[in-house]
């Protein structure tokens, strides 16, 4: 990919998207720490100060990348939740539903919950106050989105839909570093079976771990 010198804010956009784009199939290869402002650049067909033109480090391009990705999830589990949830349904039940839903659509982007993992630790270190600025009120956004949600189907969690939001995007991110050991891991997990209680299946246990918040967050009746 090569690029001319954009002159145009419509050309500036287009760069950024460019950009972003290769930063998505990066991820699609390689894991978050490997990807690097280097072979970004390489990938992209631009100097290092040429990219850094657009976004200031590595961990901005993948702050904007997790924001891309949470909204494409969060516009996914509304029709995975129409699908799969009948408010005629009692709460536990609802309860049940909400969890495996969760679970099941989390588990299949893995790259979105090893973004979550990173972003306290890693994303949000490096970036200007700018920056970081405007990522939070972006997520502040997609977490009134998902919040509205579990309240269309969880109105009994009432302000706690929040906190309950918050807690799956971090047990996502938590989790997923478990579920995908690096190769040496899996090496010793194959020569040692009793080790591998240590590699966890993300939906089952992403499953469990929300089922246990529900239940605790939930009012008893």
């Amino acid at each position: 990919m090569t690029f001319q010198r954009a002159r145009t804010e419509e050309q500036r956009e287009i760069r950024r998207q460019a950009i972003l784009d290769v930063a998505s199939a990066m991820l699609d290869e390689m894991p978050v720490a490997a990807v690097t402002l280097n072979e970004l650049s390489r990938r992209v067909g631009l100097a290092k100060p040429n990219v850094l033109r657009y976004f200031e480090s590595r961990e901005a391009v993948l702050l904007e990348l997790l924001d891309r990705f949470l909204q494409e999830w969060l516009a996914e589990l509304t029709e995975e939740m129409a699908a799969a949830l009948d408010n005629d349904l009692s709460m536990p039940e609802r309860a049940a539903a909400v969890a495996e839903v969760l679970s099941r659509s989390l588990s299949g982007r893995v790259v979105l919950c090893e973004l979550f993992g990173a972003q306290g630790s890693v994303l949000e270190h490096n970036v200007s106050v700018e920056v970081a600025a405007r990522y939070k009120r972006a997520s502040l956004a997609r977490l009134t989105t998902m919040t509205d949600l579990l309240r269309t189907y969880l109105p009994e969690l009432g302000e706690n839909a929040t906190l309950f939001s918050l807690q799956t995007m971090v047990m996502a991110g938590a989790l997923s570093a478990y579920s995908t050991p690096p190769p040496s891991l899996q090496a010793a997990y194959q020569a040692e079976p009793d080790l591998a209680r240590f590699h966890l299946d993300l939906e089952d246990y992403l499953k469990r771990a929300l089922t246990a918040t529900l239940l605790g967050v939930l009012p008893r009746r």
